[in-house]
C-alpha cells in the first residue's frame, strides 16, 4: 500500500497509509512520526485534509451574489479543482430582496446533496448589511442597515439555516449586546467592516461575538495605546480570526504577528476572492460597484479602496508557507480544521480521522497540488 506523509489529527506529520469506505476514512495507519523538516526531506507525497474557504465571493466571472445557480456551480467546481473541498461563500451588502434570492438559491442547491466534482457547501458568510459606513471598504453603502433581529431571522429562514456568520459593526448599532446575545446558538456574530474602538469590540466579544472578518482589513488596527478591534480579538481567546494571505492585503510581518499573537489554532486563512479571479485584467462588477483588476490587486474604480483578491485558499496557504515563512503545520491548520471549527462542522470534515469525510489532497515538496479526493474518490 502506498505510503504518504500524512498530516494527522494530532497536528503532526507521520509516514503512513489511509483507507476509505462509503465516502469516509475507514482506517488511518500512522507508522513513523516526522518532524516538519524530516517530512520535507522525504520524497513521498504529503496527504493533508481538503481545504475550507469560509470567505470568498466569486471567480471566473461569476459571483455568489449573482443569484444564479450557474454561479454557485462555477464557484464549487473552481474551488475543488484548487484543493478547496469545503466552501462557505460570502454575501455582499445588497438590498434585502436580492439577499433573499441568493440565500434561497443556496438553500435549494444544498438540499440536493453532495455533487461529485463540486466543493461541499458548508454554509454562508454574511459580510453585511449590519456594517460600518466608515469602514465599508468595497461594500455598497446605500444598503447598510442597523442590526435587526427580524432581519436576522429572515436570513436564517431564507437560507434554511445555511447562514453561519453574520457581520456586525457594534459601534453603529445601539443595543448590539442584546442583538448578539439573542443570536447566540442560531448564528455566529462576526465583527466585520467596523470602526469600533477596543472597549466596544471587547464588549461585543464578551456578549458572544466569536469571529473577526479579515483581520487588519476594514477595522481599527493595533496601536500601542488604542488596541482597536485587532487588540480585542487577540484578548478574546475563543474568537477565530480570518486572514487574507494573498500577498496583497496583509504584509508578511503582520501575518507572522497574527499567528504569534493568536496562536495557530485561532487563525483562519481566507481568500476573499472576487469574480475577477482567474480572469484577465479589466473592470468587473462587485455588488453594483466597479472594480479594477490589475495583476493581483483589485480596487474600487471610485475611491480606490482595496476590494478583495484574485486568489484561492490553496494559493494563500502556499504563499503563507513559502513567502511569509509560516510553518506548514500552522498553515494547514488555518486552512482545514480551524475553519471547520469556526463553522461548527469539525465532526465531519477538517482533519484526517476515521469516520470523517474522506476529503483530502496530495502535494509534492514544492506544495504543488497533485490530486484532490472528495469522499474518497479522486477528482479528474
Amino acid at each position: 500500500m502506498k505510503k504518504y506523509k500524512i498530516f494527522a489529527e494530532d497536528k503532526k506529520f507521520y509516514l503512513g497509509t489511509i483507507s476509505s469506505e462509503e465516502g469516509q476514512f475507514s482506517a488511518v495507519h500512522l507508522e513513523q512520526e516526522l518532524s516538519e523538516e524530516e517530512a520535507f526531506s522525504r520524497e513521498e507525497e504529503f496527504l493533508i485534509p481538503g481545504l475550507i474557504d469560509i470567505h470568498f465571493h466569486g471567480c471566473l466571472g461569476q459571483d455568489f451574489c449573482d443569484g444564479k445557480r450557474e454561479a454557485i456551480e462555477c464557484l464549487a467546481k473552481y474551488e475543488i479543482e484548487h484543493g478547496v473541498t469545503g466552501i462557505c461563500p460570502a454575501t455582499l451588502t445588497l438590498a434585502l430582496e436580492d439577499l433573499d434570492t441568493v440565500l434561497s438559491l443556496a438553500k435549494d442547491y444544498a438540499e440536493e446533496g453532495e455533487k461529485p466534482g463540486e466543493a461541499r457547501l458548508l454554509g454562508i458568510n454574511m459580510e453585511g448589511p449590519f456594517i460600518s459606513h466608515v469602514k465599508k471598504g468595497a461594500q455598497n453603502e446605500k444598503y447598510i442597515l442597523k442590526c435587526d433581529e427580524k432581519i436576522l431571522a429572515r436570513f436564517i429562514e431564507r437560507s434554511g439555516g445555511l447562514v453561519k456568520f453574520v457581520g456586525l459593526a457594534p459601534e453603529e448599532n445601539p443595543g448590539f449586546e442584546d442583538f448578539i446575545k439573542k443570536a447566540k446558538g442560531r448564528v455566529k456574530i462576526s465583527l466585520a467592516h467596523t470602526n469600533a474602538d477596543f472597549q466596544t469590540a471587547l464588549l461585543a466579544y464578551r456578549a458572544g461575538a466569536s469571529h473577526a472578518v479579515h483581520l487588519f482589513n476594514a477595522m481599527t488596527g493595533l496601536d500601542h495605546r488604542n488596541p482597536g478591534v485587532v487588540g480585542a480579538t487577540v484578548e478574546s481567546k475563543e474568537v477565530y480570526a480570518e486572514l487574507i494571505t494573498d500577498g496583497i492585503h496583509v504584509h508578511p510581518v503582520m501575518v507572522r504577528a497574527a499567528f504569534a499573537l493568536l496562536g495557530e489554532d485561532r487563525v483562519v486563512l481566507i481568500s476573499d476572492s472576487l469574480r475577477s479571479t482567474g480572469m484577465p485584467d479589466g473592470i468587473y462588477d462587485l455588488g453594483g460597484q466597479k472594480v479594477q483588476k490589475e495583476g493581483k490587486r483589485c480596487t474600487l474604480v471610485e475611491g480606490g479602496n482595496l476590494a478583495g483578491s484574485v486568489s484561492n485558499v490553496f494559493d494563500c496557504m502556499k504563499t503563507a508557507v513559502q513567502l511569509m515563512k509560516i510553518p506548514f503545520r500552522s498553515a494547514i491548520l488555518a486552512s482545514t480544521i480551524n475553519p471547520a471549527k469556526a463553522l461548527g462542522v469539525e465532526k465531519t470534515v477538517g482533519s484526517i480521522s476515521v469516520g470523517k469525510k474522506a476529503d483530502y489532497l496530495l502535494l509534492d515538496n514544492e506544495l504543488n497540488l497533485k490530486a484532490v479526493y472528495q469522499s474518497g474518490k479522486e477528482m479528474e
